[in-house]
């Protein structure tokens, strides 16, 4: 039997640690749960971030984080979902801590609300690298106005004492 090359065995640990941290995060990720997020910052980063959510995230949430066009994103859609909501200071994402948002972004809505209600948030963790998740969070956190930076921050620093 052939010795398997380096390069594919460094792949193979490298698939098998992403898909253990991603259960890891299903299993136990909430608002206090996982990796310190948004430790990267920048231009670039924000740069990054900009390009990915106009491809993956702008479709639904506005091109100028507005939410979804046309819909109030606090009443429900017949189906039972809620419209995409706004990312900017209209919005509630700066309510929540930063793995709470990651995580909702690379797992999903519907994992978070079990049988609580419905999401139409798809998960992101096939599609985008968690650097990619991670970019746009900032990119979004970069248009808010200070104090709701600031506030969103305080939430984040005690979801991590928790």
């Amino acid at each position: 039997m052939p010795k398997p090359s380096k390069g594919l065995t460094i792949s193979m640990v490298v698939l098998v640690l992403g898909v253990a941290y991603v259960i890891y995060i299903i299993q136990g990720g909430g608002e206090g749960d996982g990796p310190q997020l948004m430790e990267a910052t920048g231009p670039a980063v924000i740069e990054l971030g900009q390009r990915v959510y106009a491809d993956s995230c702008a479709a639904c949430h506005g091109a100028n984080l507005e939410g979804q066009p046309g819909f109030d994103w606090r009443e429900k859609n017949p189906d039972g979902t809620f419209p995409a909501p706004p990312h900017d200071e209209t919005g509630h994402t700066w309510h929540h801590a930063d793995t709470l948002l990651f995580n909702y972004t690379a797992n999903g809505g519907q994992v978070f609300l079990g049988d609580v209600g419905k999401s139409g948030m798809p998960a992101f963790a096939d599609v985008l690298t968690f650097q990619e998740i991670e970019a746009v969070l900032v990119y979004i956190k970069s248009t808010w106005p200070e104090p709701i930076r600031e506030r969103q921050r305080l939430v984040t620093e005690a979801a991590r004492e928790q």
